[in-house]
């Protein structure tokens, strides 16, 4: 769905999952400024939204994803996963219950697959779930942002930020007077420098919540049962993850930035030597220069000095090992 924001002065649109809203309005790094200074907004009406209403809706969803919902106290925003059989990351849902309606935006075009598994789960609970990604529009205000809210429009507060949903046939108007827009690449080079990951792009087939440090923010250790539980209870209580997500700061004096799925390797072992993880994320930001998301094996030593394709990098821990 393309945002009628596109037409705004300057704007370039975004491409592949992001399609459809502006990667940037002619300044990567005032945008980004702007958003760590808390004014402006970004368009993320690219994303789905998806809605479950009815009674039963924080029991069943309770029963559904990894994170304790079944006492959500209303305007308390949460995150959580939908997990495979084997513990394997599906979904990520970014929600809110307004006390009648649960809001959860989810990764572009993953909305279809979310209702689909929904639907086949509501048995004779008391649920409607719901696709509002056609009428409705998320927006994000950074956090300090002092940008008014429109009343009656359901809000997700974290530290990051806020996350509005906001009627699609107001955002143009809303954008008139929510300050200066930044692009979705602003915005993701935010996302990277709080370690923050996305599906999609910091997880492949394989991945499990440990790997990301998803414990907590959006996995419950001590909620009731959910499809993929037994892996999360094993490798909590009995193992470790066979990855790690890292933070890297990235060579500074390289031209090119290495992109998503770039492989890592330990640079004593020169660029011969054995695979050791790839690039998720990586971006330009307005103070820490090239930076990146990756994943790494486990054993990989956390002082050790990495190399990106051809460019050198050095690790932060995110994910103790």
């Amino acid at each position: 769905m393309k945002s009628p924001l596109l037409t705004l002065p300057g704007a370039v649109p975004a491409e592949g999952v992001d399609e459809g809203v502006a990667a940037h309005y002619g300044d990567l790094f005032r945008e980004q400024r702007a958003l760590a200074d808390g004014t402006g907004f970004v368009d993320l009406s690219h994303r789905g939204v998806v809605t479950v209403t009815g009674e039963d809706r924080l029991t069943w969803l309770h029963l559904l994803l990894t994170q304790h919902v079944s006492d959500l106290p209303a305007g308390q925003a949460t995150e959580a996963l939908i997990l495979s059989a084997n513990g394997h990351i599906e979904h990520a849902l970014y929600l809110v219950d307004d006390g009648e309606t649960v809001w959860a935006h989810v990764e572009p075009g993953t909305q279809d697959a979310l209702i689909a598994y929904l639907e086949s789960m509501k048995f004779f609970y008391k649920v409607e779930v719901a696709d509002r990604t056609a009428d409705i529009a998320v927006v994000y205000l950074p956090a300090g942002s002092i940008a008014e809210v429109p009343q009656g429009v359901a809000v997700r507060e974290t530290p990051y930020g806020r996350d509005l949903f906001l009627p699609r046939a107001d955002l143009e108007a809303y954008a008139g007077q929510a300050g200066p827009p930044a692009g979705i690449l602003a915005h993701e080079a935010l996302r990277v420098e709080q370690h923050r990951p996305r599906l999609g792009f910091e997880t492949d087939h394989r991945t499990i919540p440990h790997e990301l440090g998803w414990i907590g923010s959006a996995v419950h250790l001590q909620k009731g049962c959910y499809r993929g539980q037994e892996t999360v209870a094993r490798v909590q209580n009995l193992g470790k993850p066979p990855r790690r997500l890292v933070f890297l700061h990235l060579d500074g004096s390289e031209v090119h930035l290495p992109v998503a799925g770039t492989e890592l390797r330990l640079a004593d072992d020169g660029p011969d030597g054995r695979k050791i993880g790839f690039i998720t994320t990586s971006v330009r930001h307005h103070e820490l220069g090239p930076v990146a998301l990756a994943l790494v094996k486990r054993n990989v030593a956390v002082d050790a000095p990495l190399v990106a394709g051809d460019t050198a990098a050095a690790q932060e821990v995110v994910v103790e090992p």
